[in-house]
């Protein structure tokens, strides 16, 4: 470059350096951390039947159904499953390494190989999105060397743009009747189950309003949790004026904020592990635990300002008739509400329900009836749902994992975890360690049943290949 053509090109550096810069309203910038993949830019060979496209286009494809996958919440076992039987439809072999967020991924056509990492932006349940997935799965099976590109794309963009179920009045309705029914579980009359009832109703409305603004997963969580202790408070402050005694019934504060224990990455993580899928095992059980401080620690903070106190519910007085029976109801609601909240449709919600029903009402009775451990009695429900999970699913196609998660969801022990971080913030370090202990346990044992009965009925899980 000569001496002239430096003094332009310095010339037109000044020049840029010194440019005013157009007029930008502060309030609107908004700085992403995670940006959308234009699937439909990035592609070469739109109108190319998928099988003869290029190997980066398969890619692409095998990529975007793992994440979608991946964003209903399922475990990393099913996203690899999903992408190997859509890569072998592709004709290429893929190897991918599966995280609670992220998909690392390289795809080998021969001698040549390609390699992207795809993530989300943020992690959830969604049932219906896994059960449409599989749905899109086996269709590609069946006539997938008969698709081109474009027509995948069009096909995953309508799975992804499918609205949700519920509105965010019905998710709340759904967590308050599932609260309400754990109270009963649990050991509490009508009084603490109507306040927990509108409690949790309004916890989980304000947390999904919240989601639905994008706002951060966390502060979601802290905010409805308080919001719901805050209310079953109230309702029982206004119940005060017109019953005696009432302030006797507070422990019930517990099942307004079980809305939020995160039950689907605690059991997904634990079947991760079974498959020695370290990683996003070990991910999922991160999350769940920062998930169960963030609830528990907001709410013992309420507790600490308002002084409420986790103490044992009162004796119901029922018969051992009439308690199963109503066992067996407040079960089936429990399950069916949880179901709602993972977007289940109605069907797949009430399969659920009745499968969590039968097993938690089975592992109740072994606790009362036969004396036995809670622990064990919780990896019994577990076996018993992942075999009728697989009797059902069978018949009703659904999604295994949207039928056995959602049905011990309920033998989730939250109040066992959140006193003990109540007694761990009043420093009896003895009860904290205790209450622990015993939720590690059943928390332990609730994957275990569950991986032991997919053993036993699914020839894919039970063998290494």
């Amino acid at each position: 470059m000569d001496h002239e053509q430096k003094r332009t090109a310095a010339g037109i550096r000044e020049a840029i350096a010194h440019a005013p810069l157009p007029h930008v309203h502060r309030a609107r910038i908004r700085h992403r951390n995670h940006m959308a993949v234009p699937w439909h830019e990035v592609t070469d060979c739109d109108d190319m039947l998928a099988i003869d496209a290029d190997l980066d286009d398969k890619s692409s494809i095998i990529c975007r159904a793992g994440l979608l996958l991946l964003a209903g919440g399922t475990g990393s076992w099913r996203v690899r499953d999903c992408m190997n039987k859509i890569a072998g439809v592709l004709g290429v072999t893929v190897s991918a390494a599966v995280s609670l967020t992220t998909i690392e991924c390289t795809c080998i056509d021969g001698h040549n190989s390609f390699s992207e990492v795809v993530s989300l932006h943020t992690t959830g349940v969604n049932t219906e999105r896994i059960q449409l997935m599989e749905e899109f799965v086996r269709d590609v099976q069946k006539r997938g060397d008969t698709l081109t590109v474009r027509a995948f794309h069009d096909r995953m963009d309508a799975i992804e743009h499918t609205p949700g179920n519920y509105a965010p009045w019905a998710v709340g309705l759904a967590s308050a009747a599932a609260c309400a029914a754990f109270v009963f579980l649990l050991g509490g009359g009508p009084i603490e189950m109507g306040c927990a009832f509108v409690g949790a109703g309004l916890g989980n409305f304000t947390r999904r309003i919240m989601l639905d603004r994008r706002l951060t997963h966390f502060v979601c969580i802290g905010v409805s949790v308080a919001v719901a202790c805050l209310v079953y408070l109230g309702c029982l402050s206004l119940l005060s004026l017109a019953v005696k005694d009432v302030a006797e019934h507070e422990a019930g504060y517990i099942g307004a904020m079980l809305f939020v224990i995160p039950g689907f990455p605690l059991i997904t993580s634990g079947l991760d592990i079974a498959k020695l899928d370290f990683r996003s095992g070990l991910e999922r059980l991160a999350y769940a635990c920062a998930v169960i401080v963030v609830a528990t620690l907001v709410a013992w903070l309420v507790a600490m300002m308002v002084e409420l106190h986790p103490d044992d519910f009162a004796a119901q007085g029922l018969s051992a008739p009439v308690m199963f029976a109503l066992r067996f109801v407040a079960s089936f609601v429990g399950v069916f509400g949880f179901s709602m909240m993972f977007n289940s449709t109605y069907r797949m919600a009430a399969t659920a329900g009745v499968v969590g029903a039968i097993a938690n009402t089975l592992r109740l009775t072994l606790v009362d009836l036969v004396g036995m451990p809670p622990e064990a009695a919780a990896f019994a429900g577990a076996i018993c749902a992942g075999l009728l999970a697989s009797i059902t699913g069978t018949k009703t196609k659904f999604p295994r994992i949207s039928i056995t998660v959602p049905s011990i969801v309920i033998m989730v022990p939250g109040l066992y975890m959140y006193r003990a971080v109540y007694y761990m913030g009043v420093f009896q370090t003895l009860d904290a360690m205790e209450w622990i202990i015993r939720a590690i346990m059943i928390i332990l044992f609730l994957p275990m049943g569950l991986g032991l009965a997919r053993a036993l009925t699914d020839p894919d899980w039970r063998y290494c290949t």
